[in-house]
């Protein structure tokens, strides 16, 4: 056989790798291996580091990380250590199975899927023989500490690397923290910290993520960034002004179709999209459930007119696992054509092969999510990563409000799009106390030990070095004493503690093992009348305003246990158009947004409509004077606009509000109605004064800030902290104040 360029001395890497590797290279028809794979063999090859690989989609990060790996389990084939691999997603697991598996079988090293679609036969061989490559979520590692407890020592025995993909999806989040305290636990149980190899295309910080993988210890991890290869990224953002349905200008229309009850700049959009991307694969990020099945709808009925045969299917969680995977086939086998309508679902690495283009409806959640969803094209070598945006903005009236006028939606966009051609993306929110997450691995621990004394949990969970370092010694006993309270916790004469009675309810159940919730809808009320639904993760207090279904409501009542909002209708000025749907933007986006506005340059990715619309919030941004100007008063309403994010807004409205003001976080503006400019700016004299923020007397009467699975199990002063460390930024909502009352002294 002729050795293939992979082989030569120009691969360093190649050289070390097992000789059956090697072989598996050359049959594969590769030529040479990736910068990833070249880098990533010498720092694993020893199991004697932690290693985060970063790169781009479809750069071979797998294939980095398990040919070291492989070569490093083959050196000893009469006893084959363990690897954990741990995924985000089950169907990442499938994914990645077929994928080892192909490599693997010529090695004689197992690969064993562990969730619940796998039969219990594979389990049970690999309970007898531990060995190989184990795929695994967090729960269903969560699900072997709980449920086999006192077999771990044994299984995780000859462990020698977990390998997290994935790692910015759990990084911050109370599933990340789950996380950490599991491998924590593995250390403990193997009996040495076991290497961990992190990977991953998406790392806005790499200090951060190597002081997730390895906390207290994060300066010592290996960090290897592969090259990029500088593919060319075509980007074109339309802009379109929006339409009312054409059953509004004609209400008689009999038998009206979809595209007559749907504005009719959404109609646009979608024969735009059809026109588009028809005959090639592509992935469209509208950002809401409802409105992947309204345009999945109306591509479908395009086609249908054009008696064409169907190229556009919906994707999203609310669907069935059938219908999910009858859209990944339909782009994976690439016999024919397809275009998936879908919401993050698609975002992580599930295996769909190479799309043509990117289209983001309305702005993107996040610029770290569109360069994930980014990711997804132009794989095929020669080819452009292409992105396509499609932005909807209102009409613009004498009730306009700031956002509206400011072109937020179509700004906002533009603003991630630059910070992404520039190289910056969100990092991780990390520091949150997640007391929720706390709770449930106290009670896993119960389990996987069959009862454990008070101060073994400490020196687990929460002693210096362990997962919740921290939370102080009493605070930590508190703990234990308000979770006996509530019946998930007993403690016998001698001690030990044991699960309670609803405690051993709670464990027992499937649902334990996620540390996480969904986020649950809140129901609306008017006067008896159910106005709809809407998830609800900002804290909401009696008398203050929301945004629902194009109208301002001032809440009147929250039960949270209920899922219910009271509230009647606000005489506020038009709310604004664009709602942000949800995402939390941050300070950088929201300080790109000025500088996008106070600039007279072109920005060459719009098209006609665009440039229009940005003209117009640029000539709005001007005219209110908002380069020396934060606030605004228009009528009974006082805008203020701080060019941060939301965590910061967030807090500002809460603080506003605990000084006898109605104000709401609108997006760019922190909305104040019923006051004046000049109590405004008293009220923030007032808050400048405060040394620090108490979260306890700023959350006193909101009624949502369980966010977390567990928060109704915490003492309430604890649970109201966990909450402000996770959604709050008090710190920068008090540097506000500091700054807009020091800018008006100085006037």
């Amino acid at each position: 056989m002729t050795s293939s360029p992979a082989s030569s001395s120009d691969s360093q890497g190649f050289s070390q790798l097992d000789k059956r590797i090697q072989r598996w290279i050359w049959s594969e028809g590769w030529a040479t291996l990736r910068d990833a794979q070249e880098q990533a063999i010498p720092a694993l090859i020893k199991a004697d580091r932690d290693v985060i690989v970063a790169a781009a989609t479809a750069a071979g990060k797998t294939e980095a990380a398990f040919f070291p790996i492989l070569t490093h389990l083959l050196r000893d084939e009469s006893e084959i250590g363990l690897v954990l691999y741990i995924s985000p997603l089950k169907a990442l697991i499938n994914d990645q199975w077929r994928r080892l598996n192909n490599l693997c079988e010529s090695l004689d090293v197992p690969v064993v899927g562990w969730h619940g679609d796998v039969a219990a036969n594979r389990k049970q061989q690999f309970l007898k023989h531990p060995q190989g490559i184990l795929l695994i979520t967090p729960e269903s590692l969560e699900a072997l500490f709980v449920t086999r407890g006192s077999a771990m020592p044994g299984l995780m025995a000859r462990l020698r690397y977990i390998v997290i993909d994935e790692l910015h999806a759990f990084i911050g989040s109370e599933r990340g923290k789950q996380l950490q305290s599991l491998l924590h636990r593995v250390d403990r149980v193997a009996g040495h910290p076991v290497p961990r190899v992190g990977l991953s295309a998406t790392l806005g910080n790499m200090e951060l993520a190597a002081h997730f993988l390895r906390p207290f210890a994060g300066d010592k991890v290996h960090l290897i960034v592969a090259q990029s290869g500088g593919q060319e990224l075509k980007i074109l953002l339309k802009g379109y002004t929006e339409t009312p349905p054409k059953i509004e200008s004609e209400p008689n229309l009999e038998n009206p179709a979809l595209e007559d009850v749907v504005p009719g700049s959404m109609v646009a959009v979608a024969a735009h999209i059809y026109h588009a991307l028809r005959g090639s694969n592509n992935l469209v990020f509208p950002n809401s459930r409802r409105s992947v099945e309204i345009y999945a709808d109306l591509l479908r009925r395009h086609c249908e007119r054009e008696s064409v045969p169907n190229e556009f299917w919906a994707h999203h969680g609310s669907l069935s696992k059938d219908y999910r995977e009858e859209a990944e086939r339909a782009l994976k086998e690439g016999t024919h054509p397809a275009t998936a309508i879908c919401t993050t679902t698609l975002e992580l690495g599930i295996d769909i092969g190479s799309v043509k283009s990117i289209c983001q409806v309305a702005p993107p959640p996040s610029v770290a999510s569109l360069r994930q969803r980014l990711g997804r094209s132009g794989r095929r070598k020669g080819e452009s990563a292409t992105l396509r945006g499609y932005c909807i903005e209102p009409i613009l009236g004498p009730k306009s409000g700031v956002s509206d006028n400011l072109r937020e939606g179509l700004v906002q966009a533009v603003a991630m799009i630059r910070l992404l051609v520039g190289g910056w993306f969100e990092p991780p929110r990390v520091g949150g106390i997640h007391g929720s997450t706390l709770v449930q691995q106290i009670l896993s621990i119960i389990a996987e030990r069959g009862g454990s004394h008070a101060r073994e949990l400490w020196g687990t969970l929460a002693a210096q070095g362990c997962p919740f370092e921290g939370l102080s010694r009493e605070d930590f006993f508190l703990l234990l004493k308000c979770l006996g309270e509530r019946r998930l916790l007993i403690q016998e004469s001698s001690g030990l503690l044991l699960h309670g009675e609803l405690g051993e309810k709670l464990v027992n159940h499937y649902e334990f093992f996620a540390a996480f919730a969904s986020n649950e809808e809140f129901r609306l009320i008017c006067d008896g009348k159910t106005l709809g639904s809407l998830p609800v993760t900002r804290p909401l207090i009696p008398e203050q305003r929301i945004i629902f279904a194009g109208r301002r409501w001032r809440v009147l009542e929250v039960d949270g246990d209920k899922k219910l909002i009271v509230v009647a209708p606000d005489k506020g000025g038009a709310p604004p158009a664009f709602d942000g749907s949800g995402a939390m933007v941050h300070d950088r986006v929201r300080q790109e947004m000025r500088a996008v506005l106070a600039s007279s340059d072109n920005v060459p990715f719009l098209d006609e409509g665009a440039r229009t619309l940005l003209a117009e919030g640029r000539s709005y941004y001007q005219r209110a004077g908002l380069d020396a100007n934060q606030i605004l008063e228009r009528g009974n309403e006082v805008h203020l606009i701080t060019w941060h994010g939301d965590w910061v807004n967030d807090a500002l409205a809460l603080l506003l509000g605990r000084y006898g003001m109605q104000a709401s976080n609108e997006g760019l503006v922190v909305n104040i109605t019923g006051s004046t400019k000049e109590r405004v700016l008293e009220v923030l004299g007032e808050i400048a004064e405060l040394e620090n923020l108490d979260p306890v007397f700023l959350l006193n009467g909101a009624k949502n800030t369980l966010r977390e699975k567990w928060d109704w199990a915490l003492p309430e002063a604890m649970a109201l902290h966990s909450f402000a460390s996770l959604c709050l930024d008090l710190a920068g909502a008090l540097n506000m104040a500091r700054s807009i009352s020091q800018s008006k002294m100085e006037r």
